[in-house]
């Protein structure tokens, strides 16, 4: 009986999606509502994503609107921008906030670059920790006698194939970003 692998693969790509969505939130020069898909703000007591209490549009590649529906919380808004690692300072004129995205500088680019990489590098880890999760297993049931000594080989093929599939993916969204953020 071979490892069972699409429970490994299922986690694999999750782990992939969480290092998508956690790339949409580094500013790359052009406009974008994904930067504040982790900021949130004190609304009642309970703390609220920005998306929630606002529409934002992106009027040019370099603005940013964010206009709440309800206008006493601007101010509430403002302060979390401010406090987040988004890195604008908004202009408030009472109704809406604007986001203007400086041009990144070579210096920024080179340090988004890095970390991009960082992140990359997290990403190939958390699947190699799945993979090793998957050829423990393997190793228990062949320890337990439910699998032989040539099915738990062939399992731990079947997660190395898997783990290499996922790391190229990783490999070749870091390269994307990395390349999209030198090229602005």
């Amino acid at each position: 009986m071979k490892l069972d692998t699409t429970d490994f693969e299922r986690k694999m790509k999750k782990s992939i999606e969480i290092y998508q969505s956690s790339l949409e939130t580094i500013r790359v020069g052009r406009a974008s509502a994904a930067v504040l898909n982790n900021v949130t703000f004190e609304y009642y007591g309970v703390p609220t994503p920005i998306q929630q209490m606002a529409e934002i549009k992106v009027p040019d590649p370099k603005t940013l609107v964010i206009a709440p529906w309800d206008a006493s919380t601007v101010k509430a808004i403002e302060r979390a921008i401010l406090a987040s690692d988004v890195g604008i300072t908004p202009q408030n004129d009472g109704k809406v906030l604007r986001l203007i995205f400086p041009p990144l500088t070579e210096e920024r680019r080179k340090e988004l670059s890095k970390q991009v990489s960082k992140m990359g590098e997290e990403a190939k880890v958390n699947v190699r920790n799945i993979r090793r999760d998957g050829i423990d297993k393997a190793k228990n049931m062949k320890k337990n006698g439910d699998m032989t000594e040539d099915e738990q080989k062939e399992s731990e093929k079947l997660m190395q194939d898997l783990t290499d599939k996922y790391v190229k993916q990783v490999d070749e969204i870091t390269s994307a970003k990395e390349k999209d953020i030198m090229s602005m």
